[in-house]
């Protein structure tokens, strides 16, 4: 389906102990495991935030003279918005598509096993949208008013943890 993957990335906050030597690392492991040939993969490991992640991975690109028309970026549910958003600011040329996993909220809290940081994730997420578009980051986008309201009740409830 795909005739390169790059997995990319140190790591994160909720990643740290399951992939102590970076997800992109663990990330091409279990895909050789799973039997994707070793010349379909490469590997990202500095990236430590998604500007990093579109940056580092073109330049990757880039030096081994690989041309790109589009990418699908996989992370999880809730980044894929702002995946997309600075993609499509550091790397406008290409069609940029999300896709992750989408587990019922329920089953994505038990996979980290901490409801809090999930729900400060969630918030801090949702800031950056808006924040990174702001700074320069990312592609301007609009947030349903819902979607706003629901964010300001967490905040308000205590879940900022996670805001810049």
């Amino acid at each position: 389906m795909f005739p390169l993957i790059v997995f990319i990335g140190a790591n994160a906050p909720t990643t740290v102990e399951r992939f102590p030597r970076g997800e992109a690392v663990h990330y091409r492991e279990h895909a050789l495991e799973l039997g994707v040939p070793d010349d379909a993969i490469l590997v990202e490991p500095e990236a430590r935030n998604t500007g990093d992640n579109i940056t580092l991975t073109r330049a990757l690109l880039d030096s081994r003279a690989i041309e790109v028309g589009s990418v699908v970026l996989i992370s999880r549910p809730y980044q894929q918005r702002r995946a997309y958003a600075t993609c499509k600011k550091l790397w406008p040329e290409v069609d940029v598509s999300c896709a992750s996993r989408p587990p019922p909220l329920d089953e994505y809290i038990e996979s980290i096993s901490d409801v809090d940081r999930v729900i400060n994730m969630l918030v801090g997420d949702t800031q950056r949208i808006t924040a990174y578009a702001e700074r320069g980051f990312a592609i301007h986008q609009e947030i349903p008013n819902y979607v706003t309201a629901a964010y300001k009740r967490l905040i308000r409830a205590g879940y900022v943890k996670r805001l810049l």
